[in-house]
Formats: C-alpha cells, sequence, structure tokens
C-alpha cells in the first residue's frame, strides 16, 4: 500500500533524505517555523462533499497558510493517515495527490518528506509543516502597534458560504453528509465550494508581507472577527474594521456576491491578515480593511475590535458546533 501512495508524491527542494528512512533530513536556511494540525473526519471534513484529491489538497493548503503567517517559506510537510481497516487504497492515492499538487500550485519548492499510515474508526490525519526565514525574522501576532494600518490577503467568506450551502443541501437531518446535490451545487456555486473544499492561501504573500516591514501577522483560519479579537488581544491594541473598504474590497470575488456577515464571521479562508506601520504599503495582494488605533484597556475585551464604531463580537467557524450529529447548529 505504502509504495503506491508514496508514488503520488513529488520531492521537496530542501530535502536531502526523503521518505523511506527512519527520518527525513532538511537543508534549512536560519531559523525554522513548524505548525501542526489535525483534521478529522466528521468536524473538521465529510467524505461525502470531499474526493481524495480534495481533501488531500486542503490539508497542505491550511498547513502551508500557517507557516506563511510567519513570514516564512514553506519547505516540507510530513503527513500521518489513520483510516479504517476497509478504506480503499484509491482513496490514500487521491489524497496524496492532492497533497502534491497543492505544494505544487500553492508552495513550489515544497513537498512530503515523510509520515506514517496506520488504523483509525474514522480517516484522521495529522499533517506537520516546516518552513525557513532565511535569515528573516517572524511576524508574530503580537507586534502591532496603534497608527499602523490592517489588512487583508486573499479570499474573504466565499468558503463560509460554501460551508452554509453544503449544511443546507447536501446534509441529512441528523447532520451527516451525502453527495446527493454535490454535482449540483458544484454547478450553481463553483467559487464558494472550491474556496471551502480546496481552499488557495496566498502562501507568496506572507514572506512577502515579512519582506515588506509586517508588524504582525496571522491566519484567518476560524473567522475575520474571531482572528482579528486574537492578533489584538496578543499585540494588546483595539483595531477598527472599516465597513466601506471590506465591502469594496471583497464584496464580490471570483463573480460571486459576498455578504459583509460572511466576510466577518465565515471562516476557513486561511488568508492573511496582517499590520503594517504608517508610511509602509502593503504589498500587493494585500486590502486595507482598518486600523490599529490605541492600546486596549484592561478588562475591555469586548472592545478590542470595532466594526466601523460598533463593537463587534468574536463570532465564528466552530468544528464542533454540529458534531457529532444533533448536537445543534
Amino acid at each position: 500500500m505504502l509504495p503506491r501512495v508514496l508514488r503520488r508524491l513529488g520531492a521537496a527542494a530542501a530535502s536531502e533524505v526523503g521518505p523511506g528512512d527512519d527520518c527525513a533530513v532538511l537543508r534549512v536556511s536560519g531559523d525554522a517555523v513548524v505548525t501542526s494540525d489535525t483534521m478529522i473526519e466528521g468536524p473538521d471534513f465529510r467524505l461525502a462533499w470531499h474526493d481524495g484529491f480534495e481533501l488531500g489538497w486542503k490539508l497542505a493548503a491550511t498547513n502551508l497558510s500557517d507557516v506563511a503567517a510567519m513570514a516564512a517559506t514553506p519547505t516540507a510537510l510530513t503527513v500521518s493517515l489513520a483510516v479504517p481497516h476497509d478504506t480503499p487504497v484509491v482513496l490514500l492515492e487521491r489524497i496524496a495527490e492532492g497533497l502534491d499538487a497543492a505544494c505544487r500550485a500553492l508552495a513550489p519548492g515544497c513537498g512530503i518528506v515523510g509520515g506514517d499510515l496506520g488504523r483509525a474508526p474514522v480517516v484522521t490525519a495529522a499533517v506537520t509543516a516546516i518552513g525557513e526565514l532565511a535569515g528573516a525574522r517572524p511576524v508574530l501576532r503580537s507586534g502591532a502597534r496603534p497608527g499602523d494600518v490592517l489588512a487583508y490577503a486573499g479570499e474573504l467568506g466565499l468558503a463560509g458560504l460554501g460551508l452554509s450551502l453544503l449544511f443546507a443541501e447536501a446534509a441529512e437531518a441528523d447532520g451527516t453528509a451525502h453527495d446527493r446535490t454535490l454535482g449540483e451545487l458544484w454547478a450553481r456555486h463553483p467559487e464558494a465550494l472550491a474556496a471551502q473544499l480546496a481552499p488557495t492561501p496566498p502562501i507568496p504573500l506572507g514572506p512577502a508581507a515579512g519582506r515588506a516591514g509586517a508588524s504582525a501577522m496571522m491566519d484567518v483560519s476560524d473567522s475575520l472577527a474571531i482572528d482579528a479579537h486574537r492578533l489584538a488581544r496578543a499585540s494588546g491594541v483595539r483595531l477598527r474594521l472599516d465597513r466601506a473598504r471590506l465591502e469594496a474590497a471583497f464584496g464580490r470575488q471570483h463573480g460571486a456576491e459576498v455578504p459583509l456577515e460572511a466576510m466577518l464571521t465565515g471562516g476557513e479562508d486561511h488568508g492573511l491578515l496582517a499590520t503594517f506601520p504608517e508610511g509602509i504599503a502593503p504589498p500587493a495582494g494585500f486590502a486595507v480593511i482598518g486600523s490599529v488605533e490605541g492600546s486596549a484597556a484592561t478588562g475591555a475585551a469586548e472592545a478590542r475590535v470595532r466594526l466601523d464604531e460598533e463593537p463587534l463580537e468574536a463570532r465564528g467557524w466552530d468544528p464542533y458546533r454540529v458534531w457529532p450529529p444533533g448536537s445543534g447548529s
């Protein structure tokens, strides 16, 4: 089984030794960044919605974006899969093909250098991503300062729209997934479903933001509202989002209309939220959506983030809100 899967994977440019030994050997210039993430069938993905290729793509994309958010360049991934004993080998091959394709498209030179295969009651994936800073300093969540501009790069709200469509039209009453209407959904809403099932985060813009002088940055996974609160809290500042700028920059994406509520609370777009000191222009691909307005008072967490003049609640994507089935919506 393993040789069939490994044949689907290309090599990482930084790999001296790839899959097959007890460890991979990587060439890294300067400091390295490392991140890990786990995705479990049920709360994190539904196989009735994802084919293996899309799942592999999303496994790579969601981890590559975390590396980019530190202003690092992704160099390698390790992927461990635990699956039920009756899982077709072709599913594992398609996952491997999706992983490889995402690395080639989103982070050329990055590749899979190792991992593991095992058994579990449901498909479970654990990915570790490694990136290099090449002598640069990492950009943290904690560097935003009053007077900075707030900018965003990537899709915003589309993935949340896609997930809402899947739950509304491709799920049973008990919350489990079905694929009876999936083809029709793809025909009607290709942009939203692609953003949800196979996201394309702007990986090169992470290092570009670092080179430009970004003061803080993070991957937006759960929603712009939630992650803006996280950045504000880490930096000890208050953020102001500009409704007009958000609607002008992201109200229409790839031909699809995206409501403001989806931009704020949709989640799973894996774009980059960054702050830049006054006088530093964000790189092309970033849209200015607000500002850093001052230090946050102790105990004033509810006012850390505002939309224009109104406090913005930290609401967004929670994979366990509707899992297990019947637990709510």
